[in-house]
This record gives C-alpha cells, structure tokens and sequence, in this order.
C-alpha cells in the first residue's frame, strides 16, 4: 500500500512539470503583417509556419470586403524557406482583405487560421469580414473508426501470433485455429490502413473519398500519409516473416531448430517495425525527449498487442478445442498466458503514465482538456478490464492449476476474457480518439491559475485584485476579428493612470505562437489596443501584465472562448 501511494504522488509530481512539445504548424509571421496597412498592393501573401507544411494540403483565400477573391494562384512553397508558403495575389486596390489559411501538421492535425491586411493610403475603417469556420479536427467518427480499426486488426494480429507460436506450442494440434485467427486480422489490417491513409488524405485534400484519381497520387505527400503507407509495407513484410516462421515451426519438437530460430527472429523484427510507425506518424515524434516518446509508445502498443491478440487468442483456442480436450488445453495455456498478460498489463500501465507526463504540461490539464478527458476515459477501461482479469488471475488460474480442475472453471474463463476483450477494444476506440486529439499546449505549464472564464460573445468582465479594481472588455470577441482589448484600473474610486499593460494572447487548444501587445493610454486610466489576436475559434489565454507607476506589478489572466 505504501509503494503504491509513492509510485502515486511520485506521477501526479512528475504530472504537476511542464512538458516539452514541439508545436503544430503555428503561424509564425506573415507578410503583410496582420491588421497593417501597406502603402501598395502586395504581390503576395507569405506565410512562415513552425514547420514545413505540404502545400498541396494548404488551402489559402485572400478576399476583399464584398468576398471576391484575390489569389492568382495556388500556395506554393517558398524557394528560399522551406517553412514558407507564398500565394500570388491580383493587383489589389486600396480596402481591407481577409486573408484565411489551414494547413496539415506534420502529425496529421489540421490547424486554421486567418487575419486582416489593408492596402493604403484610403483603405477606410476595417469592415466586419464573414469569417468561415475556422474549427477542424482529425477526430471525425469515419477517421476515428478507421484508426481503431487498424489499431486493433494490426495489434490483435501481432499478439495472436506470440500466442501462437510461443504460448501455446506445447499444445499439438490445436493451434491451426489460431494460424487462421491470425491471418484473418493481419488481412483485416493490410485492407484497413490504405483505407485510412485514403480517408485521411481525402480530409486534408477536402476532396470526396471516391475522388480517387486525385487522391491517391496525393497520399505520400503528407509525413503522416507516408507514415500509413510505411505501415502497410511493413505490414506486408510481417506477413511474409510470420509465414516462413509458422511453416517452418515444428510444435512436435521440444527445441526449435537454427531454421525456427531465424524465422522467429525475423517475425519479431517486423512485428517490432510495425508497433514502431505509428509512433513516428503521430505524437510521439512530436514530443521532446523524442526518444523516450517513441520508447514509450512502441512498448506501450507492443504490451498492448500481447495483451488484446492472447485473449482473442484465448477465446478462439476455447472454441476450436474439442469439448473432450478443452479443460486440459486451458490447463496447459492459461497459466503460461497468466503470467505473459500480467507483464503485459505491468509495462501498459508504466508506459501509458510516462506518455502522459510527457504529454500533459500540468496535472489539471488531465480533466480540463479534451486529450487529458480521453486520457482518463482510456485509462478507466483499462482499469475496469483489469479487474475483470483479476477475476481469472485469482480463480480462473488456480482452479486450473488444482488437482481436479471443474469444468466451470473454463466456462467462467471463456466469460471473463470475452468481457475483457470488450473492454480492452473499447479502450482502443478512446485510444484512437486520442492520438486524433492535438495534445494541451506546454503554454498551460506557464499561464498559471485564471482569474475569471469568459465568452463566447464580447467580454465584460470586472475583477478586484491586488486592492485595484479591473474592468476587461473584448469587444467583439470573434475569431480573425479586429478586437479590441481594454482595461479600465481605478483605485479607492480614482483612475490609475500612467500604468504599463501587456496584454498577452496564448492558443489553449493547441500549440501556437504567443502574441504579445502593449495597451495605450487612451484616457485616464483606460488602456485599449486592436489587433486581430485571436486567429482561431477556440479557448484562449488573456494576460494582462499590469505595472502601476507606484504599485507592485502583478499579472491578471482571463481564459476566453472565441468564436467565428
């Protein structure tokens, strides 16, 4: 009980750090820079990513205040800056344009944005452009079937395998059920991750999924496109090893041959290629240390693999077995399996808590945001199916190893497994979920508590803090929208004027550059600035740095939610 309260606090510690991330394609800067007017029409828009973005997934619109566009062309990536996408542009006349953009992270995860540029000396006041949607996800419920599909095929058909051609060997005859089972979801999953690169390329492209023509020659042009179809080569050969190695295995045999020994080697070797993909397609790439990021995920899928394929594994050795053989089949395979899934389930938990403190940048970001909420959604199924296999380890396992073990007890066994494997593919569909989730900004690590939650829809929100009284405005809180930012300081019924204010603006929802701007004075004790800061729907954090001339400076921050 101790050490489990030390292992305990030891996580939530390790949870409370900031994590470090590499970022989505974040919008580093542009050219024209938002909300600025330019003396003469710009030949083209720049636009400097965080990253390299593929820009035939970059989807660029420029218009004026009536909504004609204003591209001459499509994005295309910079000569001289690989993490730059130009747009050619018409000759623009003097007026306000919206400039709209969304492109495709290295891992998968589509980010939008937009801002606001004029073109001088007569542009006029900015209008109040229809901004389009500007919220994207990659957790569709067609991508996110597809992904627990592969995820579980792949995964089933890796553990079936061990199950086969380690557990339960000494078994003679028996096992040509689980040759099937085996083949069976390997095919489910070479059919299964085209299928879903297709899906997802068809998403990013925002092309019809029978548009295959235009597709399929798009599908390596993404990292997470040549990723999936890395997976679906590697898969291939993995089905090649474990052919050679279950034609040569001789079960008959107490000790496998040099000629076993190498085609085992070289199924593990595959096996071990195909569990480290989507690692290096999805998160894990993303996050620093990568190393112990992509560590963490391969033992993680790999215990996970052994985990779910045994058991399927074990429901269909049960069916397969003659009536009159089965109790001493189970009696030779469940306890052999016992003791692989409990190691299994050791290394899953181990695993899924060091991903997640590499993942989460502060402990509260576990139930305050959509990826700690699937995080603790995964982990309660794994927690419910581990009860459930308590229930074999602790009755199951010693009726068989008794002297005269009951025919109940297999009945109980084929009950308890079926639940188990319900849960655990449960807890699969969550993981896909997740791994379609843009993880929590380490911006969360650093932002502190808030002081008040505010929006949708313009922000009036007044606060007493550090003996000053704060009136926020956000006016009209909108996404890619001019807004204005105002605070109005009074101190004993007095404006404090003279003060030095900062506001700075930080994504909540993904990792994203922070933008930072200084309030005027506009009059005594009011300091306003407009910028188009929020370029994105979503949760938003508002710091406001506020340094009276005779006063300690302290820092006041609003969590807002804008809206398109």
């Amino acid at each position: 009980m101790k050490r489990a309260v030390v292992v305990g606090a030891v996580a939530a510690a390790a949870l409370s750090l900031p994590a470090a991330a590499f970022a989505h394609a974040a919008l580093l800067s542009t050219t024209p820079s938002a909300s600025v007017v330019v003396d003469s029409s710009p030949p083209q828009v720049a636009l400097v990513y965080s990253e390299a973005v593929e820009p035939r997934f970059a989807i660029v619109s420029v218009t004026d205040a009536a909504a004609h566009p204003q591209t001459a062309g499509p994005p295309h990536r910079s000569p001289a800056n690989a993490d730059e996408l130009d747009v050619p542009l018409k000759h623009l006349r003097q007026g306000w344009y919206l400039v709209v953009w969304r492109v495709i992270s290295v891992d998968g995860h589509p980010v939008r944005g937009a801002f606001t540029f004029a073109v001088g000396p007569n542009e006029g006041p900015a209008p109040q452009f229809k901004i389009p949607s500007l919220s994207e996800t990659a957790a569709t419920p067609q991508l996110v079937t597809a992904r627990w599909i592969v995820f579980l095929s792949l995964m089933a058909a890796i553990g079936i395998f061990v199950l086969r051609i380690a557990v339960v060997r000494p078994l003679h005859g028996a096992p040509r059920a689980l040759t099937v089972a085996f083949w069976v979801a390997l095919a489910l999953a070479l059919v299964a991750v085209p299928v879903y690169t297709l899906l997802a390329t068809a998403q990013f492209a925002l092309r019809s999924f029978w548009s295959l023509g235009a597709l399929v020659p798009l599908m390596r042009t993404s990292a997470f496109g040549r990723g999936y179809l890395d997976l679906e080569l590697l898969l291939a050969l993995f089905a090649v090893a474990a052919g050679v190695a279950l034609w040569v295995d001789r079960p008959d045999r107490e000790r496998r041959s040099v000629a076993e020994l190498l085609a085992l080697c070289g199924a593990a070797l595959a096996a071990g290629a195909v569990l480290l993909v989507p690692g290096t397609a999805g998160h894990a790439a993303q996050t620093a240390p990568r190393p112990l990021a992509l560590a963490l995920d391969w033992l993680h899928l790999l215990a996970g693999s052994l985990w779910v394929g045994g058991l399927i594994g074990l429901l269909v050795l049960w069916r397969s077995l003659p009536a009159t053989r089965r109790l001493a089949g189970l009696i030779v395979c469940v306890p052999r399996f016992s003791n692989l899934a409990f190691t299994s389930v050791i290394v899953l938990f181990g695993t899924g808590v060091g991903a997640s403190i590499l993942h989460l940048p502060t402990l509260a970001s576990l139930w305050q945001t959509s990826y700690g909420q699937a995080i603790i959604g995964k982990a309660s199924l794994l927690g419910c199916a581990i009860l459930v296999a308590s229930g074999n380890l602790l009755r199951t396992v010693p009726a068989l190893r008794g002297p005269e073990p009951p025919m109940s007890a297999a009945v109980l066994l084929r009950r308890l497994v079926s639940v188990e494997v319900l849960l655990v593919a449960a807890a699969i569909a969550v993981a896909a979920v997740l791994s379609s989730l843009p993880p929590p900004p380490k911006a969360l690590a650093s932002i502190g508590a808030a002081s008040a939650h505010t929006g949708p829809g313009p922000v009036r929100q007044v606060l007493n803090e550090h003996g000053y009284r704060l009136e926020f405005h956000v006016t009209p809180n909108r996404a890619a929208a001019p807004n204005e930012f105002a605070v109005r300081i009074d101190h004993g019924g007095r404006p404090v004027g003279g003060a030095d204010v900062t506001a700075t603006v930080t994504m909540l929802d993904m990792e994203m550059q922070q933008q930072s701007y200084k309030l005027s004075e506009a009059s005594p004790g009011l300091y306003e600035h407009s910028a188009p800061a929020l370029v994105m729907v979503g949760h938003w954090g508002l710091s406001f740095a506020i340094a009276p001339q005779s006063g300690t400076p302290f820092t006041v921050l609003l969590v807002d939610r804008a809206n398109g």
